[in-house]
């Protein structure tokens, strides 16, 4: 059996490495030195490796043959399949939890709508991008629970991790606007509006309209970025 602090250095070293790769401090491409890595994060290379190999599985890392590892690769083709195959998940999440959801379903949805929409007089853009992103994917976890499938939630998870890097792209570009924020909450009551009603079409339609949305916005950041 693993010792707990070698566990916890373990999930420490992934969670650390994990936001710096979505964040883009170690870009699309680069090679992950593990001389670098153990003086940035002071860890071991048992904890590394293990964050690592963790980081693979999800697809934000390449493993190299007999050469280490390297941030996986970004291409607006991936882009473009990662949402589609969000979108299309989601639509029908949203539909088995309209069927199956109850009132306490409907209770948590209106509370994490409320908190995402008070996000407001943060201490800095990064503490306004955390507290947003993390309260938005409490809000859209919120509905998707309702479904009641543990294995449709564990591949909705699955592409949440894939689209990661891609879905940072598009907060950086959308947190920092008051415009762009007010059309998320509207969109979000307006959603809220729907699911209530029980209305599964409509919902399911906009819930994919929806998570499509960024896509337009990413795309474009990427080609300035050279990310293409």
């Amino acid at each position: 059996m693993e010792h707990p602090a070698r566990q916890n250095l373990g999930v420490s070293a992934y969670a650390r490495l994990k936001r710096d790769i979505i964040r883009g401090v170690y870009p699309a491409g680069e090679k992950l030195l593990m001389s670098h890595l153990k003086e940035r994060y002071d860890l071991g290379t048992g904890p590394l490796r293990e964050a690592l190999s963790q980081l693979v599985a999800e697809h934000l890392v390449v493993a190299i043959s007999q050469r280490g590892y390297r941030v996986a690769a970004m291409s607006v083709g991936e882009l473009e399949d990662i949402y589609d195959a969000r979108a299309n998940l989601e639509g029908l999440i949203v539909e088995l939890a309209i069927a199956r959801g109850d009132d306490g379903w409907e209770a948590e949805i209106l509370a994490k709508a409320h908190t995402l929409a008070k996000v407001m007089d943060l201490s800095g853009p990064e503490e306004m991008l955390d507290v947003w992103d993390r309260r938005h994917q409490v809000f859209h976890s919120a509905i998707a629970a309702g479904c009641g499938s543990r294995h449709l939630l564990q591949a909705r998870e699955s592409l949440l991790d894939q689209v990661e890097r891609y879905r940072h792209l598009w907060l950086c570009e959308t947190v920092f606007s008051s415009e762009a924020l007010e059309q998320k909450r509207q969109e979000h009551a307006a959603l809220v509006e729907v699911l209530l009603a029980r209305d599964s079409s409509r919902a399911s339609r906009m819930i994919r309209e929806h998570l499509m949305s960024p896509v337009p916005i990413i795309r474009d950041v990427m080609k300035r970025r050279g990310l293409e």
